[in-house]
């Protein structure tokens, strides 16, 4: 498994309407995409959930390189680099996946937030752990799904999770859920 985000940051003012519609017309393109286990249209707005900025990130979670990179380089991406310019895009390998104790619920809320790897951790053991982490997210009420992934160009863990609704206390970055595909969810990766 490997876990993908961009993130494009929109002016303070921007008509977040414009990129709900886009993802209402465009969003099915990656619905039977080879290779992607899942896509969640995410968006931050400037005031919502203690979001500094008005932003579209969608998060991949994809189960083979080979459908990651024809997104990247023969797929729908070029649109985004054509209407917004080439953002920077953001990958890490996978460290674990967990269904949630709500997998069958509709999905609304996204929570992403980042770890540094200390100097002088113990990787086995910290890895270990951070998989772990997954599984306890998972198990959190209203839980769709956990991942866990790790760069380690930067030496940072994220931890991703969906989920039905906003959890009490959100330890990361806060995204609304506007569509998800999910063509290879049940499917182990390749």
């Amino acid at each position: 498994m490997h876990a993908m985000q961009y993130a494009v940051t929109l002016p303070a003012d921007y008509d977040m309407e414009i990129v709900r519609r886009r993802v209402a017309t465009k969003g099915h393109l990656l619905d039977a995409w080879e290779g992607l286990r899942l896509k969640a249209y995410l968006v931050r707005e400037r005031g919502a959930h203690g979001s500094p900025v008005n932003q579209y990130a969608p998060f991949y979670l994809w189960n083979t390189l080979a459908g990651m990179n024809a997104f990247l380089w023969t797929g729908p991406f070029q649109g985004i680099v054509d209407d917004f310019g080439r953002p920077s895009v953001r990958q890490w390998a996978g460290l674990a996946y967990e269904e949630g104790v709500a997998a069958r619920s509709r999905a609304r809320v996204a929570v992403l937030r980042r770890r540094q790897v200390p100097d002088g951790a113990l990787l086995s053991d910290f890895m270990a752990d951070a998989a772990r982490e997954s599984g306890r997210l998972a198990g959190e009420d209203g839980a769709i799904l956990s991942a866990s992934a790790v760069d380690t160009s930067r030496w940072e863990v994220i931890h991703f999770s969906l989920r039905e609704n906003h959890p009490p206390e959100a330890d990361g970055d806060v995204y609304e859920v506007l569509r998800i595909c999910a063509p290879g969810r049940g499917r182990s990766p390749g």
